[in-house]
């Protein structure tokens, strides 16, 4: 399995390491209290949020989905930040510039924390379900929602 410092890539797993990783999900949601066992024997309990992250990165693994873990002080470059959101460099520096994302500067370059890039996500997306939500319901207060219209 390919693992590097913050992914995992799934492609690179044997057949033998998925059976074995349904095996692990199978078996662990038939114990009561989450744990790992050290090489001396000893019980160590998982809190239940580690567990559940635990539980999330084996299902993925077995959709064959890539892991990727950061901090979520993980600074970005402004190319990296901008890949990330899916929008141009220059874009997201005027977003910058404007105080719409925060960020900081190493030497002479912008930097952008991980956590901050993940604000932004949310806000973008709840502005723009609210936006979808209100247009729904101007489409349906104009009678347009209904299947048989033609638009003649």
């Amino acid at each position: 399995m390919k693992l590097t410092q913050n992914r995992l890539d799934p492609s690179e797993l044997t057949p033998e390491d998925f059976k074995e990783v349904d095996r692990l999900l199978a078996e662990v949601f038939g114990q009561r209290r989450p744990a790992l066992v050290s090489a001396s024997g000893e019980q160590l309990e998982l809190p239940q949020p580690v567990f559940d992250l635990l539980i999330h990165v084996l299902r993925s693994i077995r959709e064959r989905r890539a892991i990727v873990m950061l901090p979520e002080d993980e600074a970005f470059t402004t190319q990296a930040a901008a890949d990330y959101l899916g929008m141009s460099r220059p874009f997201l520096v005027g977003l910058l510039e404007k105080g719409e994302i925060p960020f900081h500067y190493v030497g002479s370059h912008r930097r952008v924390l991980f956590r901050e890039l993940m604000n932004y996500e949310n806000k973008r997306d709840a502005a723009r379900r609210e936006g979808m939500s209100s247009l729904f319901q101007k489409v349906q207060a104009a009678g347009l929602d209904d299947a048989s219209y033609t638009g003649e």
